[in-house]
């Protein structure tokens, strides 16, 4: 089986933008006799991540805290430096962006919407200052004062807060999560952008309102032909919501691909442990599986080989020795593309044997 670099969307969508070997290694300051050490620790957060966000697509970034989603996001928003890797929009990689005019060109293509709304806005600014500098900084808010108000209403009813006039002089604190949530998108929508990074926004929402967020942002992909990166620890919302999507484990992609072909045919172990993990009324208690025990792993001190395989119920010794590449999984018959779908799990390996990869249905003790 030959393996994949990395997948590709069907259909004719375009790359708008991605990622190739990212990297971010956070230093960890020396305490103690470290001082006296020439040893340079480091949170190796995010290692060597290849995604690709496509014009008019959801791609979700599913995992667990600490799995570095977060850190993508913000390393592709450019508000973190990477350590390694590229970043590229519209195949043109992107250098120094972080700055100055750069950054302001960039942030006007590449909008981020944050977790907690709240945290997000300026609690002693109204909806109409937050949207009205939006527009000012990208140039959208036209000539003329009638101009400007027309785009503040155009931005309140896009995100379905209407009448606008409702909304428009109020603070933070006086809107509901979900509101202040919609003001954030809308704020992000003032740039006119080609991409949103959304990260985890309906995770600090009442669960009543979470679907409507939800289905906001896949009508604003629809209607305006946006790239969308959906972070999330809910994969049960990825395969809802998203196209394509990517489960990342202690700083890697570990599997990815169409989110139906993810979802209901986990190729991984650690993706299987993901679903397993999410309430299932219809599944029985005895169905459940004893595999995928213990605790992630220092991102300081992360395994050699697989960063999984201290919990995997399938681990080999290969699986603590090498890296695994990503091995393309092969479709179920009528499933179509067998390149939309690829797992980094030597369980896929070309040089293992049958009897290896029969272990994946019979988990033997992990390493």
């Amino acid at each position: 089986m030959t393996t994949s670099t990395a997948p590709s969307a069907s259909g004719t969508t375009d790359v708008v933008l991605e990622a190739d070997g990212l990297t971010k290694h956070f230093p960890v300051r020396k305490r103690g006799r470290e001082l006296l050490s020439r040893k340079v620790r480091a949170v190796r957060a995010v290692e060597d991540v290849t995604l690709r966000l496509h014009r008019g697509r959801v791609t979700a970034l599913v995992g667990e805290s600490g799995s570095g989603k977060s850190t993508v996001a913000r390393l592709l928003a450019q508000l973190y430096p990477q350590t390694g890797g590229t970043i590229k929009l519209h195949g043109e990689a992107v250098s120094d962006a972080a700055s100055g005019k750069r950054f302001r060109a960039y942030s006007k293509r590449v909008q981020m919407i944050f977790q907690d709304p709240f945290a997000s806005l300026n609690p002693v600014h109204t909806v109409r200052y937050h949207l009205t500098r939006a527009l000012k900084i990208h140039g959208n808010a036209g000539k003329s004062a009638t101009e400007q108000e027309a785009a503040l209403t155009h931005l309140l009813t896009r995100v379905q807060l209407t009448p606008p006039e409702r909304y428009i002089d109020k603070f933070p604190h006086e809107l509901s999560g979900g509101q202040r949530q919609r003001v954030a998108i809308a704020r992000a929508l003032g740039a006119d952008p080609e991409v949103l990074l959304a990260d985890e926004p309906v995770s600090m929402l009442d669960v009543s309102i979470r679907l409507g967020v939800l289905n906001l942002l896949k009508d604003l992909k629809e209607r305006l032909h946006l790239a969308i990166l959906y972070i999330t620890h809910d994969i049960a919302s990825a395969r809802y919501f998203a196209d394509e999507t990517y489960v990342m484990y202690a700083g890697r992609v570990v599997e990815g691909g169409e989110s139906e072909a993810v979802t209901q045919r986990p190729a991984h172990p650690y993706t299987q442990l993901l679903i397993e993990s999410a309430p299932d009324p219809d599944r029985p208690a005895a169905q459940e599986k004893d595999g995928g025990t213990g605790e992630p792993p220092s991102l300081i001190n992360p395994p050699e080989g697989c960063r999984f395989n201290p919990r995997c119920p399938y681990a080999m010794k290969v699986c603590a020795e090498k890296v695994p590449p990503r091995f393309a999984i092969p479709a179920d018959s009528g499933d179509g593309d067998s390149t939309a779908h690829f797992a980094a799990c030597w369980l896929y390996g070309d040089g293992l044997s049958e009897a290896d990869k029969a272990k994946l249905r019979e988990p033997e003790e992990a390493l």
